[in-house]
């Protein structure tokens, strides 16, 4: 695995290849970043071409040169994406500013497992889900500080420990918040000086295993998707303070499974209108309005696929987007203005798909 010092966080220096320019800038969402699990013949990094009319994805390249980089994050021209491996987890970053991305190094995270990242106040922090821990890497030379989680939950085989599965910045890039699926909490950080320190926790229901979350537009909402039971915990978030309340859970099936039923995305559009859950076992997508922040249900549909691991909405916020692993595809849909419906537009082979990124 290739390591280096600098090279490994140096910015492009050039527009890269998925920003087509206008007069008034750059022109987001022109390029679709699909990560896959090389492991389950996955092709590793997709790059796709997005049509701007309809949302259609056309691939153009892909590149296996980082194992199972089942999570991506676009900052400053270049593409961030662990590497989801059960032992060395790592993170690697790719130039994208030529034809097919380039990885430019990869570095260690000190943990196992890796499933999450997010690019913030000049680190790159991952979460690792096999380790129960949170990683924060300098995008410049230094080695990575870790926090390891503590705790468990009442359910077994999932709960006998932590699992951290995504962190995330809150709007105000003040707080780190890193969700924990086998302690039923979330823990809010701040990072100080390279190195997160829980300023504190917020505990849900036990046995809901919480995985991810999204905040509304506005900052005052936070959405907290549950894996272990098919809800969505509806929070209050104060900025100023670091403080997450859970007010209420609110189901995201409009009825009880038949069978398996596992939450995996949350995604809100970018107005602030909509939030869209992904539930694998049922493979559908929940489409809820958000009604001063309240979420009320509107539909569920199908996801196209099998195994909706991740979802993604196009910045223009009239595309969503499922990542469906098992099927090996991902699906596009047209949302409708009116009610937020996601409406099938078509799909492209993606084998293993885990993760869309613009």
């Amino acid at each position: 695995m290739p390591r280096t010092g600098a090279l490994w966080s140096r910015p492009a220096a050039t527009v890269a290849p998925d920003s087509r320019r206008t007069e008034g800038g750059t022109v987001a969402g022109a390029r679709a970043y699909i990560g896959s699990f090389t492991s389950a013949g996955g092709d590793g990094v997709t790059v796709a071409a997005v049509d701007p009319a309809t949302g259609a994805l056309s691939v153009l390249t892909t590149t296996d040169a980082l194992a199972d980089p089942s999570y991506l994050a676009l900052a400053d021209g270049q593409l961030y994406a662990v590497s989801e491996t059960p032992e060395a987890g790592a993170v690697g970053v790719f130039d994208v500013t030529e034809d097919v991305p380039r990885l430019l190094g990869a570095r260690p995270v000190e943990g196992s497992g890796p499933t999450h990242l997010t690019v913030t106040a000049g680190h790159v922090l991952t979460a690792n889900y096999g380790s129960g821990s949170v990683s924060a890497l300098p995008l410049g030379e230094g080695a990575a500080s870790v926090l390891s989680h503590a705790g468990s939950g009442p359910v077994a085989g999932r709960q006998e420990g932590p699992h951290a599965h995504q962190v995330v910045a809150d709007p105000s890039g003040r707080w780190m918040l890193s969700v924990d699926l086998g302690t039923d909490s979330v823990r809010i950080c701040t990072l100080d000086g390279g190195a997160l320190t829980v300023r504190r926790e917020a505990a849900l229901r036990a046995g809901s295993g919480p995985r991810h979350l999204a905040f509304h537009p506005s900052g005052g909402f936070v959405y907290v998707l549950n894996e272990l039971d098919p809800t969505l915990t509806v929070c209050s978030w104060d900025a100023d303070a670091g403080v997450l309340t859970p007010l209420r859970e609110v189901p995201v099936l409009a009825e009880e499974p038949k069978g398996d039923a596992y939450p995996s995305a949350i995604v809100a559009s970018p107005d602030g209108r909509f939030l869209w859950t992904a539930t694998r076992g049922e493979d559908v997508i929940s489409t809820f309005a958000l009604d001063g922040g309240e979420p009320v249900l509107v539909a569920v549909t199908d996801c196209g696929g099998h195994w909706p691991r991740d979802l993604a909405v196009h910045p223009s916020g009239q595309f969503l987007y499922a990542a469906n692993e098992r099927s090996g595809d991902v699906t596009w849909f047209r949302v409708r203005a009116a009610d937020g419906t996601p409406e099938r537009g078509g799909s492209v082979a993606a084998p293993a798909a885990s993760c869309v990124v613009f």
